[in-house]
């Protein structure tokens, strides 16, 4: 739904997608109500149905805010790796900062959305899809990166390795936010790269 015509708006509504994607993030879709939205993002209701279009519609933009934000970051840190094995263990590792209370848990708003809806709502589940088919393109770049120096063999199977470590930080994520401590964490990031030899 596009934003109707009418005054022009009085907000940014790029702080105002931050304000909505950090509280879909904390909170999860369901439980984020309609109140909660319009006291982060600091407009109306009449604003936020201008602009974005109601809840699922600013859902679904906050979900590629997200993806753009997140592919952005991992593809910095991928080309600024020393090697493509390096990477890999740093973007594992991310999740211990989580166990130490250098951030807090909140998980992957992608990955959290996929837990949270499975396929019941089949915008979102797209939504979802897409987001980790992003993460899965920069993970596969660095995987051939590996290969091509030598860190991963080259006969072993880089898009299903890619996937291997989409499901794996998943998995550490959903642990981080039970609870789950540093020392348990790490063994099973090593378990994880001994996985990729």
């Amino acid at each position: 739904m596009k934003p109707s015509a009418g005054r022009p708006l009085e907000f940014d509504p790029d702080a105002a997608l931050d304000a909505a994607m950090q509280v879909f993030w904390r909170n999860g879709y369901e439980n984020t109500s309609m109140q909660d939205l319009l006291d982060a993002m600091r407009i109306s209701k009449s604003s936020l149905y201008q602009a974005f279009g109601g809840k699922q519609a600013l859902f679904e933009r906050c979900m590629t805010r997200y993806g753009d934000e997140m592919t952005g970051a991992l593809r910095g840190a991928l080309q600024a790796s020393p090697s493509g094995l390096g990477f890999i263990r740093q973007f594992l590792e991310s999740v211990l900062d989580e166990a130490r209370g250098v951030c807090e848990a909140r998980g992957c708003l992608v990955l959290n959305t996929a837990n949270e809806f499975a396929r019941r709502n089949p915008r979102i589940a797209e939504a979802v899809s897409q987001g980790l088919d992003r993460f899965h393109g920069v993970l596969l770049t660095a995987v051939e990166r590996a290969q091509q120096e030598g860190g991963i063999p080259l006969a072993r199977n880089a898009a299903m390795l890619a996937s291997y470590l989409v499901s794996s930080m998943s998995g550490l994520k959903t642990m981080s936010k039970a609870g789950a401590g540093e020392d348990t964490l790490r063994g099973i990031v090593e378990l994880t790269l001994k996985a990729l030899q």
